[in-house]
């Protein structure tokens, strides 16, 4: 549920997270979303980076320009304002994906996992429509869910050292897309051709906080 006023917890000595919620929703996410936007029409003085999160903000700030309370006071009345602008609107994107094979290495034991069959797991992740709660863990990469939870399955016990750009992972109620090769603890399911991170573009990543992506099934060809 939505806290009725924020919660802030110190973070070090220059950042505070600003806690919206209590749980993983869109209600607290597009809360989230909101106060993000609030917090950037109206700068306070020595704030230098606020990076959103499922159920929070974390806000970075100078000490030596501002102190913790009057801080927390400018960002709970910034809080109790109206919206000066409702979020933007959600961007859509279809994201085709090859399930399976040495696209997705992790299907067929995710499939053995829940005692269903790949075609099944294939069917339940195409068929729902995911927001996009968050970007990070490396430049581009959404957070998405939720997953049905019928595909809840745990992260794997060994995280994987390389995990190929474009894998598609999923874990417990979230799915995910690997914009760059790195480390990964997902069950990696299928791959995607799509371009999610370019530092060259305008806007290097494709998706935002706020947007809905939906996978599609493509048949896997031989090379």
């Amino acid at each position: 549920m939505v806290h009725p006023l924020p919660r802030f917890r110190p973070m070090g000595d220059r950042s505070l997270l600003v806690e919206l919620g209590d749980t993983i929703s869109p209600d607290v996410n597009r809360r989230v979303h909101q106060l993000m936007l609030q917090l950037r029409q109206a700068p306070l003085p020595g704030v230098r980076e606020i990076a959103p999160g499922y159920r929070s903000l974390l806000v970075v700030y100078d000490p030596l320009t501002i102190a913790p309370a009057e801080l927390k006071e400018r960002i709970a009345e910034v809080a109790a304002r109206p919206g000066i602008a409702g979020l933007p609107q959600a961007k859509r994107l279809t994201v085709p994906v090859f399930y399976g094979g040495n696209y997705g290495p992790d299907l067929e034991a995710v499939a053995g996992h829940l005692g269903i069959s790949t075609d099944e797991v294939i069917r339940l992740h195409t068929e729902t429509s995911y927001r996009v709660y968050m970007i990070g863990f490396t430049p581009g990469y959404p957070y998405m869910g939720e997953l049905p939870a019928a595909l809840a399955v745990p992260r794997r016990s060994t995280p994987r050292t390389r995990v190929p750009k474009g894998s598609v992972g999923i874990a417990q109620r979230q799915t995910g897309i690997y914009p760059v090769e790195s480390p990964g603890g997902w069950q990696i399911i299928g791959w995607t051709p799509i371009e999610l991170f370019d530092p060259l573009r305008q806007l290097p990543s494709l998706l935002e906080m706020g947007d809905r992506v939906k996978f599609e099934a493509v048949r896997q060809v031989e090379i």
